[in-house]
């Protein structure tokens, strides 16, 4: 057996662990029992059923195309499911669903129409083979998925609602903020990549001339501007 594989062999659990441990933290004054268990964990375990339901078809056709869509279809679903059980929802819970579609929707759709033009994310090309590699990384998107969304999912499934405030404002102008500046840095290197004359060089013009991953930067953003739309609300290990 190979050491990447082996080295997949032990992050595997790790990573259920880690998601279990965040499952366990946001279901602190969760409002809502759903089959038994509260409906913040209920959403964590959906979000890893889901890659790994996802993970069959991908591992016997031996292909990444819809691991991005993927995820953002684990956004929509869960965080839709998690408003739609609970039916107690406040202004707060129906704007971080809003935010966390409209993201997931835009760029969803971005990541999936480009890896159909280019035909395949080379990333994948050694671990597609490997059973446990492969897997492992479809589990480190339920993880991803899970701990971006945990404010958002632990608001909406709180025992506690607080009236909007001056917080929840800040927040949503960060996420503004981060979702334009991801918007028009994917843009911007969308348009570098299909001039021929590009082809091999990185970009570094525009947004990029200033940072290496501009888009990363806004990602980070308006996931901080949904935690600190949250902040007001999340009590104990939340």
């Amino acid at each position: 057996m190979k050491k990447s594989d082996i080295t997949a062999w032990i992050s595997i659990p790790i990573v259920l662990l880690i998601g279990f441990g965040i499952a366990m933290a946001g279901s602190d004054h969760s409002m809502t029992s759903f089959f038994g268990m509260p409906l913040f964990a209920f959403s964590v375990s959906l979000a890893f059923l889901i890659q790994i339901l996802a993970f069959i078809p991908a591992y016997l056709f031996q292909t990444e195309k819809f691991y991005d869509i993927t995820g953002s279809i684990t956004y929509v679903s869960v965080t839709t499911l998690t408003v739609i059980f609970n039916q107690k929802n406040d202004l707060r819970s129906w704007l971080l669903l809003i935010l966390v579609l409209i993201w997931a929707m835009r760029l969803g759709s971005f990541l999936f129409l480009r890896i159909h033009k280019a035909g395949k994310d080379g990333r994948f090309d050694d671990i597609k083979p490997s059973f446990p590699r492969f897997l492992n990384n479809w589990l480190l998107q339920g993880l991803w998925v899970s701990f971006t969304a945990a404010a958002a999912w632990a608001v909406i499934t709180s025992s506690h609602q607080k009236e909007l405030g001056i917080i929840a404002l800040i927040g949503f102008v960060i996420w503004v903020l981060g979702f334009s500046f991801e918007v028009v840095a994917d843009r911007q290197k969308n348009r570098f990549r299909e001039d021929p004359a590009n082809h091999g060089k990185f970009i570094q013009s525009g947004l990029w001339s200033r940072s290496r991953h501009p888009n990363y930067f806004g990602e980070i953003t308006l996931w901080v501007g949904v935690a600190i739309i949250a902040v007001p609300v999340l009590q104990g290990w939340q």
